[in-house]
């Protein structure tokens, strides 16, 4: 059954559209497994809340990318190829694809450690297709702010320019890949954005 990754950077609404898109398959009797990255699994979670809390804004970006990776694992063993060897209909609220847009190229890693690692941590599952959601930086973090209630997460506390460099990573990667990442403007309404959602995820697998 078809894998399918949510991308996009802060304030993106990505996660809006994993929750409209689940409830939609689900009305129409799929066995669907929502999940996210970083978290997914007890482990995940916990390492979820390491990642995105504010006051470990001294986490060492090695660390950090570390962390995500031994998420991935656990998250791609637990998870992921369980859900998708009994047919279901798996939605994932970022994967690798951030990883090398974070990591790679908002933090400045060195790219062949990034894939090296990422490989071993997907284990060869790789996305059947992936929603990337854009919007300019500047919007995306006030968006993700006011949700926050004004409070800035570790992510959204970093400075604008890093922000700028993932979302161009994220655009090089549909460049490369436009077979399996499509691209959708995410500064519509939240109810336009998903109809955009919806026609490409049911173009792609005959819904």
């Amino acid at each position: 059954m078809p894998f399918v990754t949510f991308e996009g950077g802060e304030g993106s609404g990505k996660s809006t559209q994993v929750r409209l898109s689940a409830e939609r398959l689900r009305r129409l009797g799929r066995d669907v497994v929502a999940t996210r990255e970083p978290g997914g699994t007890r482990v995940g979670e916990t390492l979820r809340e390491i990642l995105l809390n504010a006051e470990n804004s001294g986490l060492d970006s090695v660390t950090e990318w570390l962390l995500l990776e031994a998420d991935r694992r656990q998250h791609v063993r637990e998870i992921l190829r369980p859900a998708l060897a009994r047919g279901a209909f798996v939605l994932c609220d970022r994967y690798s694809d951030a990883t090398e847009a974070y990591q790679q190229h908002g933090r400045g890693l060195d790219a062949v450690a990034v894939r090296l690692v990422d490989s071993i941590a997907r284990d060869g599952l790789v996305p059947d297709l992936t929603l990337l959601y854009d919007v300019d930086a500047v919007s995306g973090l006030a968006r993700a702010r006011a949700r926050d209630g004004g409070v800035s997460g570790r992510f959204e506390a970093v400075e604008l320019a890093f922000h700028e460099r993932v979302r161009e990573a994220y655009l090089a990667i549909a460049t490369r890949e436009p077979e399996r990442v499509r691209v959708i403007r995410s500064d519509a309404p939240r109810e336009e954005i998903f109809e955009r959602t919806w026609r490409i995820l049911s173009e792609r697998f005959s819904l």
